[in-house]
C-alpha cells in the first residue's frame, strides 16, 4: 500500500503539473511516440544558466579553496571564457570541444563557457589513461580540448586530433584561463534552440568500447528540471510535516563526484542554478576532509557514491566535526548495500538516506527513493520520477511483463539522450521499436510501482560509481603477448560494491606474473579498470557448449576462495 509520503508527493506534484503549475507538462513528440515535456523549460543550457545566474547574482555560488565566486561571478568568466573560444579559437555551433581534468570551480567555469559558445561540452573522464584520452578525443572529433596538467602529460607523445588549450584549478578565472581571457569586450555568441547538440558523455558498453553518448539542450535542460521538480516536491512535503529547512539557509553541497559523470553534472551541478545551492569542491576524495568542509561550509547536501556517505558515517573521527547542517545523504552511481541505509540513518539521526537511479543516457533521470520510504524499502531504487519518467519492465522482445516478474528495465522520457555519437548499430540496439531506452538492468516493479534492480544484462563491473566494461579489460590484457586466454568478472566488495577481478592463462612456456600483467596494463587503461583480485591459472579456462568461456563458473570459484582467505 502506498504510504502517507507517497500519498502527499502525488499530491504535491499533481498541483505543481497542473495547468498553471510551475511544472506543466505538454505534449511533445519524440523517439516515434508521444511524452510529456515542461511547458516552461529553458530552450537551452545557455537560456538556463543566463536566467538563473542573474536570478542569484550576488549569491555564493562556488567555493574552491580560497576562490570563492558568486552566480554573477561564475557567468560573467564563463561569458569570457566563450568569447575566447568563439573569437580566439574559432568555435562555431555544434562544435565538440573536449574538457578533460579533475573537479575545480574552473571545471565548472569551462564547461559553461564551452555551452554559451555554442560548442558541445565533451565531458572526457579524468581518470582515463593518455590512450584513452586520445580514443575519447578522436571518437567524438574533438577539434579543441580544455585540459589541466595532469591530464595535459598524460596526453604527450598520444596522437590525436585535438588543440590542447591548458587552463589552471585553484586560482581565479581570469587567471586560470588566461590562454583564452579575451583583451576586451564580448564576441557575439551564437543563439541555441532546443534541438541543438549540448553534451557528449562517455559510457561503457557491454562490447568493451566506449561510446559518447550525445544529447541536445532539450535533453539536458528537461533531465535538470526533473530534478528541480523532485527537489521543489520534496520541499513541500517537508514544509507540511513541519520539517522545512529554516528560513533563509542557502542549500549547499559538497562537489565529492565526478563532474564529467552524469551524477555530477546534472542533479548536482546543473541543478544548483535552479535552486541557488552553493557547490563547495573538493580536489580528491578523503572522507576526513569532506567533514571538515562540510562543518566549515554548512553542506546541507551530500551525493556520492555509496561509499563516500557510508566512510563519513562509520569514520572514527565523525564526532569531533558538526555535520548536523546536513539533512540528506544520496547516492548514485551504483547499489548502495541494504545495511549502509541502517548505518546512515544511525549516525545522522535527524537525516536521511537518499537513493536516485539514473543513467548517462537518460541524463540521469530514472527513479527516486526518499527518506522513511527508503529505509522502509532500501533495496529499492524507488518510484519513476514525475512527471517526465515512463518506467516498464520488458522482455527481449519489448513487450511489458507481468508485474512482479523480472525484466530489462526501459525508460523513456523527453530528457533521454539522441543516440552514441558515429555509432547508428548500438544506437538502433539501444531503443526499442515504441522508444523506450534499455538499460541493461535486470529488475521487478512491486505492488506499490518501486522498483528494484537484481542484476545487469551487459557484462558490466559498477566499482565506486565508476562502469568497467568486462570485454574492454578482457581485451587489455589479450594484448599481452604471453596470455593466451583470460575473463574478467566482477566479485562483491564492501567498500566499491563491486571490484574488478581476472583469471589468466599464459602461452605454452610463458612466465608472466600477476604484477608483471598489471604493470602492463597500467600502460594502457585507466587505475580503476585494472583487476584488484589477478589470478594466473594453471590449466585451460573452462567452456562452455559454445566453446565461449564459463564466466558464471569462473566468478563463482573465484568468489568462494576470496571468502575462504
Amino acid at each position: 500500500m502506498p504510504t502517507e509520503l507517497d500519498q502527499q508527493l502525488k499530491q504535491i506534484m499533481a498541483g505543481l503539473t497542473a495547468p498553471g503549475g510551475m511544472f506543466e507538462t505538454v505534449p511533445f513528440e519524440a523517439f516515434g511516440t508521444t511524452v510529456p515535456a515542461l511547458k516552461n523549460a529553458p530552450p537551452s543550457l545557455a537560456h538556463y544558466l543566463g536566467h538563473f545566474c542573474q536570478q542569484h547574482k550576488d549569491v555564493p555560488f562556488m567555493v574552491d579553496g580560497e576562490v570563492r565566486l558568486t552566480f554573477g561571478e561564475a557567468y560573467a568568466a564563463a561569458r569570457a571564457v566563450a568569447t575566447g573560444l568563439v573569437a580566439r579559437h574559432g568555435v562555431a555551433k555544434g562544435d565538440r570541444v573536449g574538457i578533460a581534468a579533475r573537479n575545480s570551480a574552473n571545471w565548472a567555469v569551462a564547461y559553461m563557457g564551452v555551452l554559451l559558445a555554442g560548442g558541445c561540452a565533451t565531458l572526457l573522464n579524468g581518470f582515463w589513461s593518455g590512450e584513452e584520452l586520445a580514443e575519447g578525443i578522436d571518437l567524438a572529433e574533438c577539434a579543441l580540448v580544455l585540459v589541466d596538467e595532469a591530464r595535459e602529460k598524460r596526453l604527450e607523445g598520444r596522437a590525436h586530433r585535438a588543440r590542447l588549450l591548458r587552463f589552471e584549478h585553484g586560482v581565479p578565472p581570469q587567471e586560470g584561463f588566461a590562454s583564452l581571457w579575451p583583451d576586451a569586450g564580448e564576441a557575439e555568441l551564437p543563439q541555441l534552440g532546443p534541438d541543438d547538440l549540448a553534451t557528449i558523455l562517455f559510457t561503457s558498453g557491454s562490447t568493451g568500447q566506449s561510446k559518447g553518448a550525445y544529447s541536445n539542450h532539450r535533453g539536458v535542460v528537461h533531465g535538470t528540471m526533473s530534478y528541480v521538480a523532485q527537489t521543489v516536491m520534496s520541499l513541500h512535503a517537508l514544509t507540511m510535516r513541519g520539517m522545512a529547512p529554516p528560513a533563509g539557509q542557502q542549500p549547499c553541497a559538497l562537489v565529492a563526484v565526478p563532474l564529467f559523470h552524469v551524477t555530477g553534472e546534472v542533479p548536482l551541478f546543473l541543478q544548483s542554478f535552479a535552486i541557488g545551492r552553493k557547490l563547495v569542491f573538493m580536489p580528491r576524495w578523503d572522507a576526513r576532509e569532506a567533514m571538515r568542509l562540510m562543518e566549515a561550509e554548512k553542506v546541507t547536501y551530500f551525493v556520492g557514491v555509496p561509499l563516500m556517505s557510508y566512510e563519513i558515517a562509520t569514520h572514527p573521527e565523525r564526532d569531533r566535526f558538526d555535520l548536523s547542517a546536513c539533512k540528506s545523504f544520496a547516492a548514485g552511481g551504483a547499489p548502495r548495500p541494504v545495511d549502509h541505509v541502517t548505518k546512515i540513518k544511525d549516525a545522522f539521526p535527524e537525516g536521511f538516506p537518499l537513493l536516485g537511479y539514473g543513467l548517462t543516457e537518460t541524463n540521469a533521470v530514472g527513479c527516486g527513493n526518499f527518506n522513511e520510504n527508503y529505509m522502509a524499502k532500501p533495496g529499492s531504487t524507488g518510484r519513476a520520477s514525475e512527471p517526465l519518467v515512463d518506467l516498464a519492465i520488458l522482455d527481449d522482445e519489448g513487450r511489458p511483463v507481468p508485474q512482479g516478474e523480472r525484466g530489462e528495465v526501459c525508460i523513456r522520457s523527453v530528457a533521454n539522450f539522441l543516440g552514441y555519437w558515429k555509432n547508428e548499430e548500438a544506437t538502433r540496439a539501444a531503443f526499442t521499436a515504441d522508444g523506450y531506452f534499455r538499460t541493461g538492468d535486470l529488475g521487478y516493479l512491486d505492488e506499490d510501482e518501486y522498483l528494484f534492480i537484481v542484476d545487469r544484462k551487459k557484462d558490466i563491473i559498477i566499482r565506486g560509481g565508476e562502469n568497467i566494461a568486462c570485454p574492454e579489460v578482457e581485451q587489455a590484457i589479450y594484448a599481452h603477448p604471453d596470455v593466451a586466454e583470460c575473463s574478467v568478472f566482477g566479485l562483491a566488495d564492501d567498500r566499491y560494491g563491486e571490484i574488478c577481478a581476472a583469471v589468466y592463462y599464459p602461452r605454452d612456456g610463458a612466465t608472466l606474473t600477476p604484477d608483471e600483467l598489471k604493470a602492463f596494463l597500467g600502460e594502457h587503461i585507466a587505475a580503476f579498470k585494472i583487476p584488484e583480485r589477478l589470478w594466473r591459472a594453471d590449466a585451460p579456462l573452462p567452456r562452455l557448449g559454445t566453446e565461449k568461456i564459463d564466466k558464471v563458473t569462473l566468478r563463482r570459484t573465484y568468489a568462494q576462495e576470496v571468502e575462504a582467505a
